[in-house]
């Protein structure tokens, strides 16, 4: 089993536009052995300590193998939503 975390940190004012690229990409996982195991938002009073700002969201994510997250990653959908995601987050860590 392969486990991937993101820190995703978005663009002002580009909720709605991230949140859209999620409902398309995110029911995609399944068809890739991938489980979406946390979709976090954080709010300020639940950060303890960060070196890094704030995140929109902390995603855990699960893949059985390695293989099968690349090819989520290059899966037609989710590339056709990609300047949305582009569009909306800052950054990724």
């Amino acid at each position: 089993m392969n486990y991937y975390t993101q820190l995703i940190f978005l663009k002002e004012g580009q909720v709605e536009l991230f949140n859209y690229f999620e409902d398309q990409v995110l029911p995609l996982l399944d068809k890739y052995n991938g489980k979406l195991l946390y979709r976090i938002r954080p709010s300020r009073g639940n950060v303890i300590e960060s070196t890094v700002g704030h995140p929109y969201e902390v995603h855990l994510v699960s893949f059985e193998t390695r293989e099968d997250f690349q090819r989520y990653a290059q899966d037609p959908i989710r590339q056709k939503y990609m300047p949305l995601r582009n569009e909306s987050i800052a950054k990724v860590m």
